[in-house]
């Protein structure tokens, strides 16, 4: 029994984008081939396109010169899109994809290394990482969403990290980095803005800054911001039957007009002090608290953006993280500490009664619910959860001159993460001898506690063989335990298999475990190994560079709850990457791209298994092979044209059977296999891109602009597994469009925005309460959020 997602066709295929993004991207690329032949009288009419300075590789240096596949998204880009979370940015990230769930629970994916993973508490760990600044802030359900203002950028870099950046950055990493404290200037702004939704509601957002020097060494940087999200889905009133005790129900007391309204509240706070002309140290503190009410799904047999739930349901995230970097330099080295610790509390309550309702009809569930005087009772569930979040890393690196021929990076690296499960299983009414002791009606309860462990050390070199030519070569050692310990089950002595019937002793289970009657899962895993990088790049000018990369990536495997399932193993991702990233016309024309194959090794698969409880399994192998692309023109002094796209191949290359052999290795002979060789995996589709123009222009005083941009992404499958996709149904492809208008003058600043504005109903994932073989037949869809209008007025100081 699982814990369901907080909130987690037409047939024709989305295909009919491609051939027309495309040709946009190319039509971007016609003037490069013209570029050296005519270049003058033209450069006063247009303005060069910015610098973006990255530190992917540990130290400061030009995107444009770094051999990685990066996508950054500086401060100007992140306004001018009119992002302030993480969908709305991840939609400019041709190479990234996602569920998301509900804010805050967004399962990441890059480059189509994809499970399909439902981001329970006892999955896997995550293959993308996410970073805020120079700390990691994944947690299994879901990287933390902290809102969108005063970023210096957001960096996605694709492909695996696992050199630099270690576990879960198999597939890639992302990283959201700060403004930091300046102590040359004061400096603060103050926005307001207000929105609407269609079929919904309003909102709005107020957010600020402040940069206060106190020194010319000494500066203090204060970010707050308060912001409602206007709900969209109408829980309706409702009724339903259960079969065999005949009861019906209604949500009278739940049903309610836009049901899945959000407010956020947060704050950052950084010191920066620099000791001297080298050394520098920077406290930060960040904490947000996110309440949620509803889901953010709807029930298509119940109506477009409705459902009908019967108990009330609800999030509260809380999270805070304190940060501390030290920078300096010994000699000529530079050398960089950063340590951090983030502590996340959520506070949920879910509807749970289509598992009651399905379970009821396929295997007579309701017989077994009784009061105490044996008469039969609603047998409606929900759950109610509480989950604790602790991490803390620290990474010690030392970095040579990055103008030396020849140069390096070093680090040592540990990180401890826990997690506190509490998630109960609730049925109200029933007898005390059916509940879990000292818990009452609680009908299945989950009390444990898990521990994911990691410590490496790594390093990475560069040469400059000429002038043009550098080799890099990198490895990453380390050491990772995987454990997972207390009670789960039924109360029940009947369901001897769990629960209170696997206690050593169920009339006397002896001590308890944090409440719960006893220990009855105590298990771990570990794993040492290494993963390396090695890379060639050719500087052709010194605006244009090829490069050639072979890199690798990993994740630790970890314990299934369920005892007769073994542990799963680690898995390993090796890449081959051809790319380039070239700038032309005077740096008018930007064009960088790469074509890969990513072989995935025992690839993790997660999905809702027997009585719905989930299982990770390996199969034996997958194979992604891509193109990624991105062009920025600045076509004139006042049209600016960007475009990316992304096409892969995924699939699997064994066919998938859910079993091991007497070596633990997946086995790929079986009479009927989940899924057949050559499946495509899930949640990836095999295109996405956008394209955006913005137009600036004078208007009365006013630095004004008008822009638009298109976004799609093609079809995809929910799910690996041949049959429970069948059921649930694949993702059908869509597009959105946003346009927004506005204008600068002197220290004010006003803008419009539509996003989604032909309001279409794009599907962001799809899924089940529980397993889909009996809830399949009651889908929810997870929809792009309505056309949504909004007017944002800025103030700086």
């Amino acid at each position: 029994m699982k814990r369901p997602p907080s909130n987690c066709r037409p047939r024709h295929s989305k295909l009919v984008h491609l051939p027309l993004a495309a040709a946009i991207h190319f039509a971007c690329m016609a003037p490069l081939f013209a570029a050296d032949a005519d270049q003058t009288g033209s450069d006063d009419q247009r303005t060069q396109l910015s610098t973006v300075t990255v530190t992917a590789q540990k130290r400061s240096e030009n995107a444009q010169d770094v051999p990685i596949a990066i996508d950054a998204l500086s401060n100007d880009k992140l306004t001018e899109m009119n992002v302030s979370n993480f969908n709305d940015y991840i939609k400019m990230l041709p190479n990234v994809s996602t569920q998301s769930f509900a804010p805050g629970f967004a399962q990441v994916y890059m480059r189509g290394v994809a499970n399909g993973s439902n981001g329970n508490h006892s999955g896997p760990l995550p293959s993308v990482g996410v970073y805020l600044d120079e700390q990691p802030i994944t947690t299994i359900q879901g990287a933390i969403d902290p809102h969108i203002y005063d970023i210096a950028r957001i960096e996605a870099l694709a492909g695996p990290q696992g050199t630099l950046y270690g576990a879960s950055s198999e597939a890639g990493t992302l990283r959201i980095i700060t403004n930091k404290p300046d102590p040359t200037a004061y400096s603060a702004q103050v926005r307001a803005e207000v929105n609407a939704v269609d079929h919904g509601g309003t909102g709005y957002v107020v957010d600020g800054f402040v940069n206060i020097p106190f020194s010319p060494s000494t500066a203090l940087r204060v970010v707050g911001w308060d912001k409602r999200e206007a709900g969209y889905i109408d829980n309706v009133y409702g009724t339903r039957t259960y079969p065999v005790s005949g009861i019906t129900i209604n949500n009278s007391s739940a049903a309610k007009k836009n049901y899945n309204d959000s407010d956020t509240r947060g704050a950052r706070a950084a010191l920066k002090i620099d000791l001297d002309d080298t050394w520098s140290i920077t406290p930060t503190v960040m904490g947000q608290s996110q309440s949620t009410n509803g889901i953010f799904a709807f029930d298509p047999h119940i109506g477009d953006l409705k459902v009908t739930h019967f108990f009330p349901e609800t999030a509260e995230d809380r999270w805070v993280q304190s940060a501390l970097t030290v920078q300096g330099k010994i000699g000529n080295f530079d050398i960089v500490y950063s340590a951090a610790h983030l502590n996340r509390s959520d506070h949920t309550q879910s509807d749970y009664t289509d598992y009651s309702y399905f379970y009821d009809i396929c295997c007579s569930y309701g017989t077994y619910l009784h009061d105490s005087n044996g008469n039969l009772v609603d047998p409606s569930q929900y759950i109610q959860a509480v989950d604790v979040y602790r991490k803390t890393s620290n990474e010690l690196r030392l970095s040579s001159p990055k103008e030396d021929r020849f140069r390096f990076t070093v680090g040592a690296f540990a990180q401890r993460q826990s997690h506190d499960i509490q998630q109960r299983y609730k049925i109200n009414n029933i007898a005390p001898e059916i509940s879990v002791p000292g818990w009452p009606d609680t009908w299945w309860l989950t009390k444990q506690l898990r521990h994911d462990d990691d410590k490496a050390i790594f390093g990475e070199v560069s040469y400059d063989i000429t002038e043009q030519l550098t080799a890099t070569a990198g490895a990453r050692f380390f050491h990772a335990q995987d454990s997972l310990k207390g009670f789960f089950g039924f109360g029940d002595l009947d369901y001897s298999s769990t629960g209170l019937g696997k206690c050593a002793d169920p009339a006397n289970p002896g001590p308890p475990f944090e409440g719960a009657p006893c220990v009855n899962l105590d298990k771990s895993t570990k794993i040492s190994d290494h993963v390396g990088r090695a890379n060639l790049t050719y500087k052709l000018t010194p605006d244009k560079m090829i490069y050639a990369t072979w890199s690798e990536g990993f994740r630790p495997g970890g314990i299934n709850r369920r005892g007769t399932i073994p542990p799963y193993k680690a898995d390993f991702l090796t890449n081959y990457e051809f790319g380039w990233k070239t700038e032309w016309m005077d740096h008018h024309l930007r064009w960088n791209g790469a074509i890969f194959q990513e072989d995935w090794k025992d690839p993790q698969i997660a999905y809702l298994g027997l009585n719905s409880l989930t299982e990770i399994h390996n199969a034996k192998g997958s194979r992604i092979r891509g193109f990624e692309s991105n062009i920025a023109w600045a076509a004139t002094y006042n049209l600016t044209v960007s475009a990316g796209i992304a096409l892969y191949h995924s699939e699997i290359t064994t066919p998938y059977c859910e079993t091991v052999d007497e070596n633990g290795e997946p086995t790929t002979n079986c009479e009927t296999p989940q899924a057949a060789k050559g499946t495509q995996l899930p949640i990836t589709a095999k295109q996405k891109g956008d394209i955006t123009a913005r137009y600036n222009f004078a208007f009365h005083g006013w630095d004004s602009y008008f822009q638009g941009a298109a976004f799609f992404e093609g079809r995809r499958r929910s799910e690996l597994r041949d049959l429970q996709n069948s059921v649930i149904g694949d993702l059908p492809g869509y597009g959105t469009v946003d346009f927004s208008v506005g204008g600068k003058h002197e220290k004010w600043a006003l803008d419009f925005y539509m996003k989604n504005a032909f309001d279409n109903r794009g599907q962001l994932a799809r899924y089940a309460e529980c397993e889909e073989l009996h809830c399949g037949p009651q889908t929810y869809i997870i929809p792009v959020q309505p056309r949504t209008i909004g007017v944002r007025v800025t103030r700086d100081f």
